[in-house]
């Protein structure tokens, strides 16, 4: 399966984010009802993923590769005259302990409605479903009562509710973030470099991602995590598209031992043979891609390639994008 992105213009949630903070007052509505609407992007898993030194103790962080193939919509409806806020489907319920402590923090925990949830971010694949969930459902209810919290903000509730988060409301940059804490670990001030991805599963099956041990590296583990940072702070300033699938690479090599990808071996000998930049993997999912630099000659015949050959591992299911740009345009918004 092949999906075709287009790209959509958010300058006005880019300034929505950039000016955004914390209001605590409710709002001066105080009949009727209150509606909004949010939209989050699923990611591709990560680019680097493990334990990382800072201020003399390791944290667990990652850095997200994104994804705008697909996304979840949240739609909410607020009243002071509901009992309490519901949400549909049902079992979306992290989502709705996402919209509940917004309204907490907003000081109106005393609002109830319906909070509606619809999308295409498949679950267990490690698209980061749930963020998404989450992050939409924060954002609408931020719309409903036309209010703005910082990102940092934002994060902290997302992982309140899911106990871990990925960084999809930070849009404009790429992050190593701490995603059981909801907390940067580095900024690397700058977009995400444009990458074509050739995304597929790896297998067919659902991963509930906060049922996985957590992964326990050793040292020698430890200190690639503390070299793959400062190449990957050094590829992301230079724009460097061999270094970070070089990056992506080694970062898949060592999750092989916690969540090994079927066959992982054949998909390196394909990456040679395509002349792909490297491989990547959703460290804690069953999604996985062969990057690509954009603009090299000949990419159309080499993902063509590639699909040709994944499919001889009985790999059909596949899609293509161009991840980042030179404006990164944002791809988290309210409205």
């Amino acid at each position: 399966m092949e999906i075709a992105v287009q790209s959509q213009n958010m300058q006005s949630a880019r300034e929505t984010h950039r000016n955004a903070q914390m209001r605590l007052a409710p709002p001066p509505l105080e009949h009727g009802v209150l509606l909004g609407t949010g939209t989050a992007p699923s990611h591709h898993g990560e680019l680097l993923q493990g334990v990382f030194e800072d201020h003399g103790r390791l944290r667990r962080g990652l850095v997200t590769l994104p994804c705008p193939l697909f996304a979840s919509n949240a739609t909410v409806r607020l009243s002071r005259w509901e009992p309490e806020l519901t949400v549909t489907p049902s079992w979306k319920t992290k989502a709705l302990d996402a919209a509940r402590t917004t309204l907490e923090v907003l000081g109106m925990s005393a609002y109830g409605g319906e909070l509606e949830l619809r999308g295409d971010v498949a679950v267990g694949r490690g698209l980061g479903s749930s963020t998404s969930d989450v992050t939409s459902a924060i954002l609408a209810v931020l719309a409903a009562v036309g209010r703005n919290l910082a990102p940092e903000r934002i994060a902290r509730i997302a992982v309140a509710a899911e106990a871990a988060t990925d960084p999809l409301i930070y849009f404009d940059r790429m992050l190593l973030f701490a995603h059981r804490e909801g907390a940067v670990i580095e900024d690397f001030h700058r977009p995400v470099p444009p990458l074509a991805v050739v995304g597929f599963s790896s297998a067919d099956k659902e991963i509930d991602t906060l049922a996985l041990p957590r992964a326990r590296y050793n040292a020698w583990e430890i200190e690639c995590f503390r070299a793959l940072r400062g190449l990957m702070r050094r590829a992301v300033a230079r724009g460097d598209h061999r270094e970070l699938g070089r990056i992506s690479t080694a970062s898949a090599r060592i999750n092989q031992r916690f969540l090994p990808v079927p066959r992982f071996d054949r998909v390196l000998e394909i990456a040679e043979e395509t002349e792909a930049l490297g491989v990547q993997v959703a460290h804690s999912g069953t999604v996985a891609a062969l990057l690509f630099a954009p603009h090299q000659p000949g990419l159309e015949r080499r993902t063509a390639l590639a699909a040709r050959r994944l499919a001889e591992l009985r790999i059909t299911d596949h899609w293509r994008y161009i991840a980042g740009s030179d404006s990164h345009v944002p791809y988290a918004h309210q409205s």
